[in-house]
């Protein structure tokens, strides 16, 4: 809440007190008859409204007594009621609906026992003692009114609240209900082809050296990438079956990763500049995944090429950079394939930029700035 919000309940309380003050003394000072403290009772029973809100109760007693003094001596007419129905107003509000009645009933009572011997059976003062009396009632009425109304409102928004955690509840338990089902899926359709894959190219590395033949690099990398895909392949399913925190790959294995690149025939160098430091784990395992998109999309598309990683640790910003020079063409925009849109959608979750596009001198490259700090 701010210092405007806090302070304007009391100074809209004390704008009613100061009118209603204003009022009731100025009739209560031209009333014949009327002395100091008589003036006095009024500007104190007015000013008790000051409290109306914080404090229903006290400003109920004060106005009625103080109003009640200037009434029976006074008898500035019903002007004198005024702070008093306000305060019956608020307490009844408040739920104090017994007090405000006897509230009522007394300074009612006492006006009718100090003006019954001037009634003399006047229609007109019949009905200025009638019409005050229901101005009492109307305002318990509208308190009452108000209360239930109020009280609606805050069932109202309880009710909105609880149906919006329900909500959340059901979609939480709908996206659990999916993460167990893609995991089921992952299992059954990945992981015995993976297992199949590396117990081959397992088997075959064997048979190899068993023969004294030379193992081709191309089968120990495919050995490699098969237990490296299991791995990753039970990390996303823990992920998926349990949505907590899990160990993921970071750059802790880029040597791993520049190693395998190198095993398919991919000549890459490895450049990391700036103060090393410890990266968040979002931060880490985004910039290891760039690198692995990248190299991939080189050994796919780039032809014979070489390519060039480079890790620059900055102000504030990871920079991640990979080069090649292979045959891609400045003039023509890439398609953006499943792995740029997975890089795209990994930074810019981070609040970082990426760009990926043709070299001018031919090659392909991908930049990302990753920011350490928390997105603004």
């Amino acid at each position: 809440m701010s210092y405007v919000d806090r302070w304007r309940p009391l100074v809209q309380d004390g704008l009613l007190a100061v009118v209603m003050a204003v009022l009731v003394t100025a009739i209560v000072a031209a009333t014949p008859g009327a002395n100091a403290l008589d003036v006095a009772g009024a500007l104190a029973g007015s000013l008790a409204l000051v409290a109306w809100r914080r404090a229903p109760l006290a400003a109920l007693l004060v106005a009625t007594v103080c109003m009640l003094g200037v009434g029976v001596h006074a008898r500035p007419g019903p002007v004198v009621a005024y702070p008093v129905m306000v305060a019956v107003f608020t307490a009844v509000r408040a739920g104090h609906r017994l007090v405000g009645v006897l509230a009522s009933a007394v300074f009612l009572g006492a006006d009718l026992a100090v003006n019954l011997p001037r009634l003399d059976g006047s229609v007109r003062d019949l009905q200025s003692s009638t019409l005050l009396a229901g101005w009492f009632v109307a305002a318990g009425v509208a308190a009452t009114v108000t209360r239930h109304r109020q009280a609606y409102l805050e069932e109202a928004e309880q009710r909105a609240a609880e149906a919006e955690r329900t909500r959340e509840q059901a979609a939480l338990r709908r996206a659990g209900e999916e993460r167990l089902r893609i995991a089921r899926e992952l299992h059954d359709s990945l992981t015995h082809s993976i297992s199949v894959i590396k117990v081959q190219a397992g088997v075959a590395v064997h048979l190899a050296r068993s023969r004294g033949e030379d193992v081709p690099s191309a089968l120990l990398a495919i050995q490699e990438a098969g237990g490296d895909a299991m791995r990753e392949l039970r990390a996303t399913l823990e992920v998926l079956r349990d949505p907590g925190e899990a160990p993921a790959s970071g750059l802790d294995r880029l040597g791993d990763l520049v190693e395998r690149a190198r095993s398919t025939g991919l000549p890459v160098t490895v450049t990391v500049s700036g103060a090393r430091r410890e990266l968040p784990a979002d931060v880490d395992r985004a910039a290891y995944r760039i690198v692995q998109e990248a190299l991939t999309n080189t050994s796919r598309h780039a032809g014979a090429a070489t390519a060039e990683v480079r890790i620059d640790h900055a102000n504030g910003a990871l920079v991640v950079q990979v080069d090649d020079d292979g045959k891609a063409d400045p003039d023509m925009a890439p398609v953006p394939g499943t792995g740029l849109l997975g890089m795209r959608e990994r930074v810019a979750a981070l609040g970082g930029r990426l760009r990926a596009e043709p070299r001018p001198e031919g090659g392909f490259t991908v930049r990302a700035e990753l920011p350490l700090a928390e997105p603004s």
